[in-house]
């Protein structure tokens, strides 16, 4: 059988966004069922009918990976674990390491407490943990290095993952006026404007994003010969670490084929630096139609009039990306992939001319 992979980024109806991702692919003669975040809870029925009708009605998912604890990635895995058999859940539940991280906390003294606790603040993994306890499904742990089939966790490793639950805001820990920058960034909303940039001009703020976003599982294959990263909401300082990784597995960079743009193209996960990195300098000049060197993928709400924004669509664009935006509709990608009726040509977005002032 021909190796083939196919990547489907549905349309997580909300005001906010949403992410829910899954992937069918065959390497060495064997399928598998990758799914990675649900969306809300009301995401579930919509994912399972798309898995059933272009996944050729499994009973079986291979994986399922649960990138960070936030509403929007975690709801709709209920359903998924409820209707299938399931190989393993990947996620990284924070009260395994409450012995590990007791003499941090000020205000517990019983591991059991902490515990405890942390299941309340993380309470979307809880549930599934709960689920998978009651059907009997393994639990990964998705650490660096772990291998979850074709894909490969570059981010985070243990000693980052352990650091961001004691600097969150949602934990009572060392830090404990800690203020997220996700908040920073909305409480400046309404007082955005925009300014007309030419060729090349990127703006990104200062400020990267929130403890529990940087905690999110990274995740690389190399499927029909094409790179492929997924980013889950992951920040800059993950992304770096991911990046590292790569190199220390000698996965060459730049020269990602479909990148992941994390947090549905929030400003705040990424950086002129960290791209030119990852995906490589900026052209000289504007690609047209057809030059564009890789795909990057990116789900946000028909809704969310915020996302993604266009300084990260400029700096895409600037690096040769063809971007794609689910904005209503939900996506296929592939190599090889069996064909689906009525299913048209991802349509890139254009460039815009102006973009966020800071």
């Amino acid at each position: 059988m021909q190796d083939f992979y196919e990547i489907d980024f549905h349309n997580v109806d909300s005001n906010t966004g949403g992410e829910a991702i899954t992937i069918r692919y065959c390497k060495n003669d064997k399928i598998f069922i990758h799914v990675v975040d649900g969306g809300y809870q009301n995401t579930g029925d919509m994912l399972i009918e798309n898995i059933n009708k272009y996944y050729d009605n499994p009973s079986y998912i291979d994986h399922v990976v649960l990138t960070h604890n936030d509403n929007d990635h975690a709801g709709g895995l209920r359903k998924i674990l409820e209707e299938y058999s399931i190989g393993t859940l990947w996620m990284l539940r924070p009260w395994l390491y409450a012995e590990e991280m007791i003499n941090d906390f000020s205000k517990y003294k019983s591991v059991e407490n902490l515990k405890s606790r942390l299941k309340e603040i993380y309470s979307n993994i809880a549930a599934l943990e709960e689920i998978a306890i009651e059907r009997k499904i393994k639990i990964g742990e998705p650490f660096q290095g772990a291998q979850i089939g074709a894909f490969t966790v570059l981010s985070p490793n243990k000693e980052q993952y352990l650091h961001l639950i004691l600097d969150s805001e949602k934990t009572p820990a060392v830090k404990e006026n800690f203020s997220s920058i996700e908040s920073f960034a909305k409480s400046f909303k309404e007082g955005i404007k925009y300014k007309l940039s030419e060729w090349g001009l990127e703006i990104f703020p200062e400020e990267g994003t929130s403890c529990e976003n940087e905690m999110s599982i990274i995740q690389y294959a190399n499927l029909c010969d094409k790179k492929i990263i997924l980013t889950g909401d992951a920040g800059r300082e993950a992304l770096n670490i991911a990046a590292e990784y790569l190199n220390y597995i000698s996965v060459s960079l730049p020269g990602i084929d479909l990148f992941h743009v994390p947090h549905h193209g929030s400003r705040h996960n990424l950086t002129s630096k960290l791209l030119d990195k990852l995906l490589g300098r900026k052209f000289t000049y504007k690609p047209e139609k057809g030059e564009e060197l890789f795909k990057a993928l990116i789900s946000a709400s028909e809704k969310d009039d915020d996302h993604p924004r266009k300084s990260v669509i400029r700096a895409l664009i600037h690096r040769g990306a063809k971007v794609c935006v689910t904005k209503g509709k939900g996506f296929c990608s592939g190599i090889n992939n069996p064909s689906r009726l009525n299913w048209s040509t991802l349509k890139g977005m254009e460039y815009p001319e102006d973009q966020e002032e800071y």
